[in-house]
């Protein structure tokens, strides 16, 4: 039987508990030896609230029972993001987690539909996907199945995620995690002690004077990247050229009772606004470039959006869009903050955490990583980071806002190259390549590009030999579905309060662990 590996987790919050979950769950104790160090005097950055439907997946995976988790972490579901003013001030679009109608004779809907966008019978893109009218009209109701082989049902053409209070899910994850055997160990860090010849982490010491010997050491230490940074050296790219928003200030508000299933993020003069629906509350946020407004007026420009409703004072985090040259050197994997950093304007914080995970495990090692799979997990992770990175991009790159020094400059400015070229080939032809690696689908790049004005200048020459009667006939149809569909839902808040609605009482005991 082959040795077990010794893994410690420095930090918790969301990135150390969702590790720790993780490998007590899929890699158990026959393989591992799991510790968890973290300090309850450090605190967490916590403000994430809003997540992509991968988080399902992970939860599923887990065993984590969805009515069970969303009670505790007073969840609401989510269907998509609405952009507002991203692309001229007065416009409104939503990236949906599905799809713009179904492919007609082998041809891309959008295709299709580009074709007769200017026939009078046709509808604008949104009202083909189910998901943006349940978003536009507060409905929800689960994903249906497949409806035949070949056939894919109108309902089942979008997935869904949450919005959930990031503190309380840690808390969640830590209880779960406890139960499968993970030990904790309260303390703070006061260094690391490397191999001389190796250069590896051997222990990590801790102010009490203990030593924590591990064959591995991951790294979820946030901001401060305290092992992979600060004690191994390894550097930090910089994005703020391509993303110059560089602090956000976080408030809550009072629980907005229609729950609507979508996160909301609106363009300012100098950056955006989120606003994400919780059962007991509303988080709301302002992202902000510094050089621009000073915290006090990105404070009041907040509270004055809320007309005067906080739940509690402002939290202000500073922050510098961009990676650590690798993920994973020496026996150190870094995951979340630690290993980089994206504004939260997709809510991909917690997918590249869990994508840090799915990559580890997948690798998972002997006591001692061929150079061959830490290579290959860099890779992945680096195709991750700037794939996400290019989509946040776009969103700045392609406004038409006037109003202030931020958008002109997004809008000028040089954009990586694997952009410049998704961005070209769909503006000759309305071509969107699919990544075999990364996370955002075509439905997410034509959701943007053409919500933001991006409109190609051709179709794809092949689409005009789908007939075009039988072209028309089926978007009809399939904008009927829809409609169809949606008049058979209840409202989300009224799914909410018959399936994970957490009762008053329950609400304040939750609120008094945080």
């Amino acid at each position: 039987m082959a040795e077990r590996i010794k893994i410690a987790i420095i930090g918790g919050g969301t990135a150390g508990w969702m590790t720790a979950a993780a490998l007590a769950s899929l890699a158990t104790d026959r393989i591992c030896d799991l510790v968890l160090v973290e300090s309850e005097a450090i605190g967490t950055v916590g403000v994430g609230e809003a997540t992509i439907p991968a988080i399902k997946d992970f939860n599923d995976l887990l065993g984590i029972p969805e009515r069970d988790f969303m009670r505790f972490t007073q969840a609401t579901f989510k269907l998509g993001i609405e952009f507002s003013g991203w692309g001229r001030q007065n416009t409104s679009y939503i990236h949906p987690f599905g799809t713009f109608g179904d492919t007609i004779a082998g041809s891309d809907f959008h295709q299709q539909w580009l074709r007769f966008s200017h026939s009078a019978e046709t509808k604008p893109l949104e009202a083909y996907s189910l998901a943006v009218q349940m978003c536009r009209h507060n409905r929800f109701k689960f994903p249906g199945r497949k409806s035949g082989e070949d056939t894919i049902a109108t309902d089942s053409r979008f997935a869904y995620a949450y919005h959930f209070d990031a503190g309380l899910y840690a808390r969640y994850l830590r209880l779960f995690s406890e139960r499968k055997g993970v030990r904790r160990i309260e303390g703070r860090i006061t260094g690391a002690q490397l191999n001389r010849d190796s250069g590896d982490i051997e222990g990590v010491l801790l102010k009490s004077g203990q030593r924590i010997d591990a064959d591995y050491f991951i790294d979820c230490s946030g901001f401060r990247s305290l092992l992979l940074g600060e004690r191994l050296g390894v550097r930090y790219e910089s994005w703020k050229h391509w993303l110059p928003c560089d602090s956000a200030v976080a408030m809550p508000s009072e629980r907005n009772p229609e729950l609507p299933p979508v996160t909301r993020a609106t363009a300012k003069a100098v950056g955006w606004q989120w606003q994400i629906p919780l059962q007991h509350r509303t988080g709301n946020g302002l992202v902000f470039q510094s050089g621009l407004m000073s915290e006090d007026e990105a404070v009041t420009s907040l509270q004055q959006s809320l007309g005067g409703h906080s739940g509690s004072g402002p939290r202000v985090i500073h922050f510098e869009a961009g990676k650590r040259s690798c993920s994973w050197y020496k026996n150190c994997i870094a995951i979340g903050l630690a290993a980089g950093f994206l504004e939260p304007l997709e809510s991909t914080s917690i997918y590249l955490i869990q994508s840090a995970i799915a990559h580890f495990l997948a690798l998972l090692p002997g006591k001692v990583a061929p150079p061959q799979l830490v290579r290959e997990f860099n890779r992945q992770m680096d195709l991750e980071y700037e794939r996400a990175r290019d989509f946040i991009i776009l969103h700045y790159h392609l406004n038409q806002r006037d109003d202030s020094e931020l958008w002109h400059y997004c809008r000028s400015m040089n954009i990586p190259d694997s952009l410049r070229g998704r961005i070209d080939a769909f503006r000759k032809r309305g071509y969107i390549e699919q990544y075999r690696f990364g996370l955002f689908a075509p439905p997410s790049w034509l959701s943007v590009m053409m919500g933001q004005g991006l409109m190609p200048e051709k179709t794809d020459p092949l689409s005009a030999t789908v007939d075009t009667t039988l072209a028309q006939r089926t978007m009809a149809e399939q904008f009927e579905a829809v409609q169809q569909a949606l008049g058979t839902m209840v409202s989300s808040r009224e799914f909410v309060g018959n399936y994970c609605a957490t009762a008053p009482m329950e609400t304040a005991a939750l609120e008094t662990t945080k």
